[in-house]
């Protein structure tokens, strides 16, 4: 059968849905070229804001439209939190559970026993259960980067958070299997590793292991390749944990640290585990012992309780930051979250578009100083596939992006450069 998946949403997604592939592929199926129909499409969905959940309706809609006659299934975080609501949509045929979709292969078998046909019926809703086990996953899809999955699910249950339902409490594989599966990448041709999950400096519950731990096995593995660290909460981005990546052979100089907030009174009501103050901190450590860091952080504007003096001090707090970049996100009400019981000032939807747009401003301006204040300074490409107007880009380890005339033989390849100034 010819296989079309759809993936929405964080890298963990994309590494699991890739995983997915592979499993199916094994299985004898193909996957569909683009512009070619599929006899199944499997849409991999993402449930973080109410945006989110659009656009995953929209996908849905597309994908029908191109697959008229296909097995149209649904997964993912959207699946998870709300499967009756996509029943209702109209073409979806199956839904399936974050649980549900690690067993996609014997689902497919079970459906290859009937006519295709059959399936218009009646539409089949998995039940949904509480996700417990841990399926590992890491993305081969470009050969360049590999995502691997190192951890998922979360137990701090933040105020305005839907993640914990949707993915389950936080669990992990041990760090041999993780150090096996990033050599196997490496087999495979991948230059650039990153650890990705929900909360990865959470690592470790299900081993009785540390994340730290997990750091220095993969940093002994041999060979000419480099890692990345995705988003990591501060409260866990310990001292320990920055000095070892700024001594490390293979951890690049770049970190994604969710601050969501600059004023200790809505980090508060989010229910974070941190301070601004402590925030600060780690940002002024990574600063110190690697001067050359890239640091980017998630920013969450327009939750209940963000008042005008709030936010005050939320703008005067990342403008004094020595970060990189923003990743702004807009507060949006979500169903079984604790927020919704807080009697707090609901912020109006233009005020949160006014505020993120401002963040967006700061964020710019902040890459923009980063790529100037570096210019000039030698650093390691690596080249990566990618063409566009005779052109091919790559990332310098301080995630600095830089582009040359294209050249084949470069790609998935070091190169010393000086960075050039910033168009």
């Amino acid at each position: 059968m010819k296989i079309g998946f759809t993936t929405l949403g964080c890298k963990l997604n994309f590494a699991e849905s890739s995983a997915l592939g592979k499993a199916l592929i094994a299985r004898g199926h193909t996957r569909a070229k683009n512009g070619e129909e599929a006899d199944i499409c499997i849409i991999n969905t993402c449930s973080v804001t109410d945006a989110a959940d659009h656009k995953d309706r929209q996908m849905i809609h597309r994908i029908r439209r191109q697959n008229p006659n296909a097995i149209l299934i649904v997964t993912g975080c959207y699946a998870q939190l709300k499967p009756d609501e996509i029943a209702h949509i109209e073409g979806v045929d199956y839904v399936l559970g974050q649980d549900e979709k690690f067993h996609l292969e014997e689902f497919i078998e079970r459906l290859e026993l009937s006519p295709l046909n059959a399936k218009r019926s009646t539409l089949n809703v998995s039940p949904i259960r509480e996700v417990e086990d841990f399926h590992g996953a890491y993305s081969k899809d470009d050969r360049t980067r590999c995502f691997i999955k190192v951890q998922d699910g979360c137990n701090y249950f933040c105020s305005y958070c839907t993640i914990p339902l949707a993915r389950g409490k936080s669990r992990n594989p041990s760090i041999s299997s993780l150090v096996q599966q990033a050599k196997e990448a490496l087999e495979g041709g991948a230059k650039e590793l990153i650890l990705s999950g929900v909360n990865i400096g959470d690592f470790g519950r299900s081993t009785n292991e540390r994340f730290i731990d997990l750091l220095r096995a993969l940093d002994g593995i041999d060979g000419d390749f480099r890692i990345r660290i995705s988003s990591c909460e501060p409260n866990l981005l310990s001292d320990e944990i920055i000095d070892f990546v700024a001594h490390s052979k293979h951890f690049a100089p770049h970190f994604h640290i969710p601050l969501q907030s600059g004023s200790n009174t809505v980090l508060k009501i989010m229910g974070r585990r941190y301070t601004r103050e402590l925030f600060a901190e780690r940002v002024a450590h990574i600063k110190t012992v690697m001067p050359n860091a890239f640091i980017g952080v998630d920013c969450m504007v327009g939750v209940r309780g963000e008042t005008e003096d709030c936010w005050k001090e939320y703008i005067e707090f990342i403008e004094s930051l020595p970060v990189s970049q923003l990743h702004v996100f807009t507060y949006s009400e979500r169903a079984n979250t604790r927020m919704l019981e807080m009697d707090l000032e609901i912020v109006p939807l233009k005020e949160r578009e006014r505020r993120s747009k401002q963040l967006h401003e700061i964020s710019a301006r902040k890459t923009a100083a980063f790529y100037k204040e570096h210019e000039g300074d030698e650093a390691l490409v690596l080249w990566e596939s990618s063409k566009k107007d005779g052109l091919m880009f790559g990332f310098t380890e301080n995630y600095i992006k830089v582009s040359c005339p294209y050249d084949k033989t470069k790609v998935n390849t070091f190169e010393h450069i000086t960075v050039p100034h910033p168009c």
